[in-house]
């Protein structure tokens, strides 16, 4: 794989990003929308209300991305990370660029000393949970998980 550069996003890189993230809603069966996609992600960088990870070529193409959201432990009294996005784009699937992003969240994780990083995947998606297992996380058993759709 070529040189890739892994920094944090800033506003200068939301036309990128937003492009990026756009493919990634519509992976997951959501219709194209660049402006809403583009809104999102400023919202995101301005409010500091999240870490997004992108991912560069020697060209300075933009390859991928990780968005990760800060919460807090009651139980262990620190942060976690909740990693909620992870995208590569098609062309450059399969090279180790997902991992890479993954090991910058997890960079994250320990300087922020935080406890842990809690993601979701697909049941469906092997690939993806073979990966996560691969970089030591867990597969959740004591636990259920519910939601509220409002």
């Amino acid at each position: 794989m070529q040189n890739i550069r892994i920094t944090q996003a800033v506003i200068e890189n939301l036309e990128l990003l937003a492009e990026l993230f756009d493919k990634y809603r519509q992976f997951y069966k959501q219709p194209s929308n660049l402006k809403q996609s583009k809104s999102f992600i400023k919202k995101r960088i301005e409010n500091q209300d999240s870490v997004i990870f992108l991912a560069f070529d020697d060209c300075g193409r933009a390859l991928g991305f990780t968005q990760l959201y800060p919460i807090f432990s009651s139980i262990f009294v620190k942060p976690k990370w909740i990693l909620n996005d992870l995208y590569v784009d098609e062309n450059s699937r399969r090279q180790g660029l997902a991992r890479r992003l993954l090991n910058k969240a997890k960079e994250l994780a320990i300087e922020t000393s935080a406890d842990s990083i809690f993601l979701e995947t697909g049941v469906a998606n092997k690939s993806a949970q073979a990966l996560y297992e691969s970089l030591g996380y867990m597969r959740e058993t004591e636990h259920l998980s519910y939601f509220l759709k409002t």
